[in-house]
């Protein structure tokens, strides 16, 4: 056809398989074409640990289409096994290295989609044959052939990420002994530390050991050993260490790389050439909170930047909005979900970030089966405006990130959040949902109604002598978990028992919060100004780092 236009897409997982799908519904008369280095097109990525712990049996629910299934549903030819070796962006054609040799596809409108490649740190012995990632299909097979055929008694895992983490779950339930090696502070990276603490505990309760800040120099053998000197078990070893973006081809075509390192696009996922779109892993794009150029390497993002990158390579004018970052992970028998800025990180960029915690069942108490949560928002003083929010627990976490996210896009802020009306019922929720009441704490600190202090400002105010905590837990709740140095006087005993407070600035704390801020409000009405809650109480005191080792020090 004379008139026939040329799509081509290079990179067939996620991002392009969407985009040439998506090419061939605008425009069916369009000839759309796939280059694809590996061995398959369109599967699941994401399932691949969980076909490694045999969550998914059948290995071929993870294919979701194949070259045939792609030319007979769609009209999309897919080519298999051939490398764009080069993009000649003035005659506009690629040029190929596949089965059937080397060529030159000529093209209209062109699409990277090549997203991302795992990161292999600088490791003695990585490429051992006990040395494996989790990328493609082929890796899983790898994996999943040397557990069935060699039965390694124990695993390994470099890299606490969301890839190496779900890998060590799997491990864990094919009975290997795991370790799991995290460089920095704590595992799960993007997360602020207290919940970072989350997850490893639920590996740890689930078996596995999880080492923090500490590489692997060496791997020898069934072992290997870390910067430090201690040798852990490993027979099996799998290498998640990072994801980079896969821009070696746009590089040296000439396209616009950005400060992060990943691919510049504008919001049509345009490049640097007109006749050139992107999008997925590879690209870099725009957070919907800071308004900063971001990565975000999530199938969801990838997924709606390939719907994009195709309606406007066929002349389309749809625009992307960026991405919050929101990504939920099974941390073994807990969940955690995160969206948008974590404290730690809205305070990196310098925004004057505050945070409310608050531990709360996900439904009722007296309807059976509630679980206990942890949710987190993070929100800019003065605005009030949500920069993001954090949560952990069995049961609904998932349900209350994605109301932070849908606030997020929404550009809301705390006091929005309070006044949102959400679905109660006891089986699902309560009257006031958790969101809710971390919204209401926001709110009481930022209005001065209930000065707070994060768990992390407690432990450094109080390991430098500069306040004194004052426990309001009732005696078996201290004698469950004490927190040294701390001077315990339980709420129900506090109207009698005021001349034990200390003078200067007082930290009051309870199980969760709750206890405190009443105890709180009796103080302020007394005239201490200098008293603050511990927000989310002992529950979040103790995830901090160091937290009773340094407090035990404290002469009181």
């Amino acid at each position: 056809m004379a008139n026939e236009k040329h799509i081509v897409v290079i990179g067939g997982v996620a991002a392009g398989a969407t985009a040439a799908a998506r090419a061939k519904r605008l425009d069916p008369t369009a000839k759309v074409t796939i280059i694809e280095g590996g061995r398959y097109v369109s599967f699941a990525n994401c399932g691949l640990p969980y076909f490694v712990s045999r969550d998914i049996d059948k290995r071929s629910a993870l294919i979701l289409q194949t070259p045939e299934g792609f030319m007979a549903r769609y009209g999309v030819e897919v080519l298999l096994e051939t490398r764009a070796t080069a993009i000649d962006r003035a005659a506009r054609t690629v040029a190929v290295d596949g089965p059937a040799g080397k060529a030159e596809i000529a093209y209209d409108s062109l699409i990277l989609a090549q997203g991302g490649l795992p990161f292999m740190p600088p490791i003695e012995g990585s490429d051992s044959d006990n040395v494996f990632r989790l990328w493609t299909i082929p890796d899983m097979d790898a994996v999943h052939s040397f557990i069935e055929k060699r039965g390694p008694a124990s695993a390994l895992v470099v890299g606490g990420g969301f890839i190496g983490l779900e890998a060590a779950e799997a491990f864990v339930a094919r009975g290997l002994a795991t370790t799991v090696v995290e460089l920095t502070s704590h595992v799960m990276p993007p997360a602020d530390a207290e919940f970072g603490a989350m997850i490893g505990r639920a590996f740890e309760k689930a078996g596995a050991r999880v080492i923090t800040g500490r590489s692997v120099k060496a791997i020898r053998g069934g072992a290997a050993l870390l910067d430090d000197g201690t040798e852990v078990p490993a027979e099996l070893v799998l290498v998640s260490a990072g994801v980079k973006p896969n821009v070696e081809l746009a590089k040296s075509a000439g396209l616009e790389i950005g400060k992060t390192g990943a691919l510049v696009v504008d919001e049509y996922m345009r490049t640097s050439d007109d006749r050139v779109w992107a999008a997925g892993d590879m690209v870099e794009i725009t957070s919907r909170v800071s308004g900063l150029a971001t990565r975000v390497p999530l199938a969801g993002p990838a997924n709606r930047q390939g719907r994009i990158a195709a309606t406007n390579a066929l002349g389309g004018s749809m625009r992307y909005a960026g991405a919050s970052g929101t990504s939920v992970f099974k941390a073994v028998d807990e969940t955690f979900a995160m969206t948008g800025l974590s404290e730690r990180a809205a305070k990196g960029l310098g925004l004057d970030a505050a945070s409310a915690t608050v531990h709360r069942y996900h439904h009722v108490s007296y309807y059976p089966g509630a679980e206990e949560m942890s949710l987190k928002l993070v929100y800019e003083r003065g605005s009030g405006r949500l920069l993001g929010a954090q949560a952990f627990g069995k049961e609904g976490v998932d349900k209350r990130i994605d109301v932070a996210a849908t606030a997020l896009a929404g550009g809301m802020t705390i006091h929005d959040l309070a006044e949102l009306d959400l679905a109660y019922a006891p089986p699902y929720g309560a009257a006031n949902d958790p969101v809710n009441m971390a919204a209401f704490a926001a709110q009481n600190a930022e209005s001065g109604y209930a000065p707070t202090v994060s768990a992390e400002e407690a432990w450094a105010l109080a390991a430098a002598g500069e306040a004194s905590i004052v426990d309001l837990r009732t005696n078996g709740d201290r004698r469950k978990a004490p927190v040294p140095s701390a001077v315990h006087i339980p709420l129900d005993e506090l109207d009698w028992r005021l001349d034990e407070l200390p003078s200067g600035r007082l930290l009051l704390l309870s199980r969760a919060g709750y206890e405190s801020h009443i105890a709180l409000r009796k103080l302020i009405g007394l005239g201490r100004a200098d008293a603050s809650n511990v927000s989310g109480g002992e529950l979040s005191l103790e995830l901090v780092p160091g937290f009773v080792r340094e407090l035990e020090t404290i002469d009181r």
